[in-house]
């Protein structure tokens, strides 16, 4: 039962953090759980460990990684389409 809070709580702050930046994350629901629970790995190796925790996803640091990662993504989402031609 401990997975299911997991993934619930990583598609939350994923989905918060594409709300925050007003961009879509890829692949809709399993984009968001995958955004969320990457940004919260990367948040953590940030230190940015912070705040309550649910599920073992730090929150703060998970929403801010969540952020930082999904900056990423449409960055090179971008550099992408523009090669295109």
């Amino acid at each position: 039962m401990g997975w299911i809070v997991t993934l619930i709580v990583g598609g939350l702050i994923g989905w918060i953090a594409g709300g925050i930046l007003g961009k879509d994350v890829p692949f809709g629901i399993i984009g968001n759980i995958i955004a969320g629970l990457v940004g919260a790995s990367i948040g953590n190796a940030l230190g940015l460990g912070i705040g309550p925790e649910i599920g073992g996803v730090s929150l703060i640091g998970g929403l801010i990684g969540a952020i930082i990662l999904i900056l990423i993504v449409s960055f090179i989402m971008k550099a992408i389409g523009s090669n295109k031609a």
